[in-house]
């Protein structure tokens, strides 16, 4: 594959297109705000579109990293959309945090047209997609993952295939139930050893050597300490994510207690005014309730 569009240059798909233009495929771009296509083409070996039809046509991968659902289907539906333009034998993959069924739904329509479609929803953050060394995780036909694992090759650190359509989204929801808890266990354990005025800094040295370590502590602890928060995953994505993975559990019937509490507590963050706080600023929630 030699031709790539990529549809959605945001924090992550900015970096993540640049990865394929500077691995030297020939790639062209669409963003809703044209300056940011613009500028990306300035930063990187590539061609800014004007629309989605011109930056999907003759395309042999195209990528989109939206926003949500709806996001989604303003891009792919239409007269002007992805379905509509790309060529017959492209293979589309969605790196959008989304439902497991716009996953279904967009990989029946792009069968239905001769296209090929893998959900790959990412996991790493934005210095993930700069370095190249996301986590993505797939649904598909094990034929269009083939086709489509080289190109994501470019800005991963580990990608594989979970099943069928909407597994890869499937698996993105577990990936954000695990993180709700461990941002809340590691939040109040940091709140008990101020309160407890103990030097929380040797704390997290000592702990992070044993059983309690994980990403969370070892990337957010410092900064938690400092009440920096001004960086990584915003409260806002996360409480859309974590809506998605309480809507997907009614489906299946799992029962998640704790995330359903994590998220309500993420709610009052955003009512602190911390919408585009770090994730992990739910320990400032309980610096201020305790």
């Amino acid at each position: 594959m030699t031709t790539a569009a990529f549809i959605g240059l945001g924090v992550m798909g900015f970096p993540m297109a640049g990865h394929l233009a500077k691995a030297g495929l020939t790639v062209r771009v669409w963003n809703r705000t044209s300056a940011k296509s613009e500028q990306w083409a300035e930063d990187y070996s590539g061609t800014s579109c004007t629309t989605i039809a011109e930056a999907v046509k003759g395309a042999d991968i195209i990528l989109t990293c939206v926003g949500a659902d709806k996001d989604l289907k303003a891009v792919y539906e239409g007269d002007e959309g992805i379905l509509a333009n790309a060529q017959e034998g492209a293979v589309l993959v969605d790196h959008t945090t989304a439902s497991a069924g716009i996953a279904e739904y967009l990989a029946e329509a792009a069968r239905r047209n001769g296209m090929g479609f893998v959900d790959a929803p990412v996991s790493g953050g934005q210095q993930g997609a700069e370095n190249g060394k996301l986590t993505i995780m797939c649904g598909g036909s094990e034929q269009d993952y083939a086709k489509a694992q080289p190109v994501m090759e470019h800005y991963a650190r580990a990608l594989n295939l979970m099943g069928p359509a909407g597994s890869g989204q499937k698996t993105k929801m577990v990936n954000q139930i695990a993180i709700a808890g461990l941002v809340q266990g590691l939040s109040e354990a940091l709140h008990f050893a101020e309160q407890a005025e103990l030097d929380v800094a040797k704390v997290v040295d000592v702990i992070s050597k044993g059983a309690a370590q994980s990403w969370q502590m070892e990337n957010r602890s410092g900064t938690m300490i400092a009440g920096e928060f001004e960086h990584g995953f915003a409260v806002d994505w996360m409480r859309k994510d974590l809506g998605i993975c309480l809507e997907e559990a009614r489906k299946v019937n799992a029962s998640l207690p704790v995330t359903a509490l994590v998220d309500q507590f993420y709610a009052d963050v955003q009512s602190m005014g911390g919408k585009r706080w770090d994730t992990s600023s739910l320990i400032q929630r309980l610096r201020k309730f305790r």
